[in-house]
């Protein structure tokens, strides 16, 4: 049953080679728990007192929740699809809730960080560059200031045309999640160093791209085409990674640095949740908790007794 089970995922549902491996993993474990092997599994000898009885044994050997969950999740896959093809009459997993994960707090670059990353640009600059390369430098030193300044999600900057940024106005519309609209205002620097890309981006490359296209990338080949997601998120992957210590230096990472300086200078939380796009205000308020354990950490290193 757990063979059908890997391969209607690995073939119909076309899971990676990974992931149905990992399945193949936890149901094993599953196996193990209930002294039988892959093979030999029966549904009907199983019930839900069984599925509580592995869960807490996994936490008493230590295992963390967010791995109890993980397994969890392989076990109620697999009821559904029992189910569903009418090997079991009822799913014995449907009632049983995963233990609650703590999620980690978001992670965010420092100030320092960002002046870094202006300064870097300047030291960089070479006005023996060609036209071309000076346009990419120009390009890269923006995307990672747009997702700063103005907490754009990737998919966003990605999908910006050349409508969308007013820098008259000095406002960006931003299209989001199921196409919701909102407009985020943009500074004067940030305007200036936009006017300054699309003098260049039009003096090397035109309309060749295509009408409306904000970000440009240039292929292998010579040609130039629009910017892309991936290719995005390597630049900012090696940008920042230039000038922070965290482990991970993703445009995301950008975005919680955006809403993190935001609310550490004064902003509150409500026009934060309009600013990121977020339809509830428990996905702002997670930064609350951030610009808390900054405060702690402050807090434990600055008063005279409040070392830890």
């Amino acid at each position: 049953m757990i063979k059908r089970f890997l391969d209607y995922i690995a073939i119909e549902k076309r899971y990676s080679v990974r992931t149905v491996g990992e399945y193949g993993d936890d149901l094993k474990a599953w196996c193990t728990f209930l002294n039988c092997k892959v093979e030999d599994f029966d549904p009907k000898q199983v019930d839900a007192e069984d599925v509580k009885a592995w869960m807490i044994d996994m936490l008493d050997n230590g295992q963390s929740p967010r791995s109890v969950k993980r397994r969890l999740s392989a076990v109620k896959s697999l009821y559904k699809f029992l189910l569903r093809v009418g090997l079991v009459k009822v799913d014995i997993t449907r009632s049983i809730v995963a233990p609650k994960t703590d999620k980690p707090l978001p992670l965010y670059f420092r100030e320092g960080d960002m002046q870094a990353v202006k300064v870097n640009q300047a030291r960089d600059w070479n006005d023996e560059m060609s036209e071309e390369e000076q346009l990419l430098h120009l390009r890269d030193y923006l995307i990672v200031e747009i997702l700063y300044q103005t907490g754009m999600r990737r998919a966003e900057l990605v999908g910006l045309t050349e409508v969308d940024v007013d820098t008259r106005q000095r406002q960006v519309k931003v299209f989001g999640k199921r196409a919701k609209e909102r407009i985020v205002p943009m500074g004067e620097a940030l305007c200036e160093l936009i006017e300054e890309y699309r003098t260049k981006k039009q003096k090397i490359i035109g309309e060749h791209v295509g009408i409306g296209t904000f970000l440009v990338r240039k292929y292998r080949n010579g040609e130039w085409g629009s910017m892309d997601a991936n290719t995005l998120y390597n630049i900012v992957r090696t940008r920042m990674g230039e000038v922070s210590t965290l482990k991970k230096h993703s445009p995301h990472v950008l975005r919680h640095t955006f809403a993190t300086s935001m609310l550490n200078n004064g902003a509150d939380i409500r026009t934060i949740q309009s600013l990121l796009g977020h339809a509830s205000l428990a996905s702002t308020q997670v930064y609350t908790h951030a610009t808390f354990e900054q405060m702690k950490e402050t807090y434990h290193a600055a008063h005279p007794r409040g070392k830890k």
